[in-house]
């Protein structure tokens, strides 16, 4: 033990002393982050160009609406109030004459308009939009333009179309929607969780507010966390291992402790690696929450569980690694077999939102059972709003204890085998064969 503990050791150093793992180690939050930074420090950064829509109204009932809404949107929006600056485009619309016979050619004519500059989009309106009949083509609202479905035209029009499609069918039946109070406002419905009984005071808790940022935020940081520190720990390994072994250290280590012991001082290198990340990450987490008091957010019941997958994972995937690292005699040999061994502990990441959205699904249930999914997918239901049956976890932990034993002991086998085969590509039928008989 105390020689698998050196190597340990020896790993773990040689790791966490190259400037390559700091560097990592700052940078991987910061590129995690980087995309919402931007887009907070960018939200103001847009094209103030003002855009000019052509409407073909085949109703002849809604561009007096639209212009208007325009017009009243224009001078609320387009100009910062205190500066005076220009913040957003504004938005202009051109009535154009719908053509009585050739409907294709009129549209090509405006999507030429569109290329050339000259307008931002256009808009065709059905002629039986006011009184639709089941699934007509005439009712239809359809929009062009080069970036259709990303351009904020697209999202803003519909509320003044459908606004004044209500009053004109209220006005033909005789109500003035003036009259109405508030009939156009919609009333917005609140996630919240579910009310529970203080078992110490006997009252009734009121149920919390439901957010998107502790609902799906905090379970994807969770998981793409893991992944990343599983990754950190265990990825290195094939390559660690093959160098050794193609230049010879690996041979001179041999004379002085097992085959297995040198792959577990591999594995716990690769172990207290992850650790060592995970621990900074996580305090790192803590220690900026707490400050922007946004302590809600932090899953302190979840932390114990998160560091118990962790090392069940990095024991199923580093011995699998490790195994593999010591069959390969070249770089290209650990090339070929990285993303094969990977591909088990990639499947989780396929299937994040099916499972987090339905975490007591069938399907979630037992995908969260399978041991190379188990550590990612279970964190996952943990997390969910609602959490999952308390004996569920403890299950999925046996299993993965079992199959990160069984790894380990199959990855011994090949590694005891493969350590010190020389100059042969490996296969996958000789792999098999050296963990049946070691």
């Amino acid at each position: 033990m105390r020689k698998t503990l050196r190597l340990a050791q020896r790993e773990y150093l040689a790791a966490v002393k190259t400037k390559a793992f700091i560097i990592g180690l700052v940078l991987a939050p910061v590129l995690m982050s980087s995309g919402l930074l931007a887009m907070v420090l960018l939200r103001n950064q847009v094209d103030t160009k003002d855009k000019k829509v052509a409407v073909v109204d085949r109703s002849g009932v809604i561009v007096p609406a639209l212009v208007q809404a325009a017009e009243a949107r224009n001078a609320r929006e387009v100009f910062n109030e205190k500066t005076g600056k220009k913040v957003r485009p504004a938005y202009l619309f051109e009535s154009v004459q719908p053509a009585t016979n050739n409907l294709a050619a009129q549209r090509l004519e405006l999507s030429e308009r569109v290329r050339n500059g000259q307008l931002h989009g256009f808009l065709e309106i059905g002629p039986g939009l006011l009184h639709p009949a089941k699934d007509s083509p005439e009712a239809g609202v359809a929009y062009y333009a080069k970036n259709a479905v990303l351009d904020d035209l697209y999202q803003w029009m519909g509320n003044p179309i459908n606004d004044e499609l209500r009053r004109l069918r209220l006005t033909e039946a005789g109500i003035d929607a003036t009259k109405v109070k508030n009939l156009f406002d919609w009333a917005r419905v609140q996630a919240r969780g579910l009310s529970a009984l203080d078992p110490k005071t006997g009252e009734i808790s009121k149920a919390k507010v439901s957010h998107e940022v502790e609902a799906v935020v905090v379970p994807m940081l969770l998981v793409v966390l893991m992944f990343m520190l599983l990754m950190m720990g265990t990825a290195p390994l094939i390559q660690t291992v093959m160098e050794e072994k193609t230049q010879r250290i690996a041979e001179v280590l041999l004379g002085a402790v097992t085959p297995f012991q040198f792959m577990m001082g591999k594995i716990l290198g690769g172990v207290a690696v992850s650790l060592t990340g995970s621990v900074v990450y996580v305090l790192g987490a803590v220690v900026t929450l707490t400050s922007l008091a946004m302590t809600q957010y932090i899953p302190y019941h979840l932390l114990p569980w998160f560091f118990v997958w962790l090392l069940a994972a990095i024991f199923m995937q580093g011995a699998t690694f490790a195994a593999l690292g010591s069959a390969c005699n070249d770089a290209k040999d650990a090339q070929n077999m990285a993303f094969p061994a990977m591909l088990p502990f990639l499947l989780p990441m396929l299937i994040l939102m099916p499972v987090l959205k339905e975490p007591q699904s069938a399907f979630s249930t037992v995908a969260s059972f399978f041991p190379p999914c188990t550590p990612m997918l279970m964190l996952l239901r943990q997390s969910a709003a609602g959490g999952i049956p308390a004996w569920q976890p403890w299950v999925g932990l046996v299993g993965v204890v079992a199959c990160a034993v069984l790894a380990v002991w199959v990855g011994g086998r090949v590694f005891r085998v493969g350590i010190l085969m020389q100059g042969k590509p490996p296969k996958l039928g000789e792999l098999l064969r050296w963990a049946a008989r070691g």
